[in-house]
């Protein structure tokens, strides 16, 4: 007759469930973001120890390098988010 109702104990698994959910997504962000940050700290020592050493030519062609490999970290961390997002739905 009332095949569609959820008991309390149902109400409770689903909302731990969504809960986890919820607890994978943010450490999965959180990960990412601490990733990133130390991808940022790697690049900044690097651009600082080359400009001891370096001339200014060098400099900005090194800079160049390095930003491009900064957005292709960023568009793999987007391209993983997306898959988490894909996950949770």
């Amino acid at each position: 007759m009332n095949r569609h109702k959820k008991n309390p104990q149902q109400n409770l698994d689903t909302t731990e469930i969504e809960i986890a959910r919820l607890a994978y997504i943010g450490a999965s962000i959180a990960t990412l973001g601490d990733g990133l940050s130390a991808v940022a700290a790697g690049l900044a020592l690097n651009a600082l120890e080359k400009s001891n050493n370096q001339d200014p030519q060098n400099q900005n062609s090194d800079k160049s390098k390095e930003v491009d490999n900064l957005q292709k970290q960023i568009d793999q961390i987007i391209i993983e988010l997306k898959q988490v997002k894909k996950m949770m739905q």
